[in-house]
């Protein structure tokens, strides 16, 4: 069972250098656990491809497609008083940006406070540092 950051399931939807590690890990273990706006935070990455021309229009077509359909499947961390909370808590206590502070802050709602144990799977190494200081065995595809 995993928690996974927008950074990893982005490379699940376009093809980027660590797209085949985040498919392994996904292979290994199906369930995919993310936060409520993982999604839109996976469109973004895909918009921010487009702009800097690293993904044309008929990619972002194909790679919004594929973004439903796996989003289908991705169980999500909704609940949004506690992940706010958490996330004002991430803030004050780690190096991360808003963004990042609320994936920590539904990684920890989704393991119920209880992360020794729990799988984070992500890209941004201060992410992962602080997922790791609350206790999260970390995983960064390669």
């Amino acid at each position: 069972m995993r928690f996974w950051d927008s950074s990893a399931l982005l490379p699940l939807i376009v093809e980027e250098d660590r797209s085949r590690s985040c498919r392994d890990l996904l292979r290994a273990d199906p369930e995919v656990f993310a936060w409520t706006f993982g999604p839109l935070e996976v469109l973004g990455g895909c918009c921010r491809k487009r702009r800097e021309g690293t993904l044309d229009e008929a990619g972002l077509v194909a790679a919004r497609r594929r973004l439903e359909q796996a989003a289908r499947r991705w169980r999500r961390v909704a609940d949004s008083a506690p992940v706010r909370e958490a996330a004002e808590r991430a803030l004050l206590t780690h190096d991360v940006k808003t963004a990042a502070a609320l994936q920590l802050a539904a990684a920890l709602v989704w393991s119920e406070g209880k992360p020794r144990g729990r799988q984070f799977v992500g890209a941004d190494d201060r992410l992962l540092a602080a997922a790791s200081a609350e206790g999260f065995t970390t995983i960064r595809p390669a």
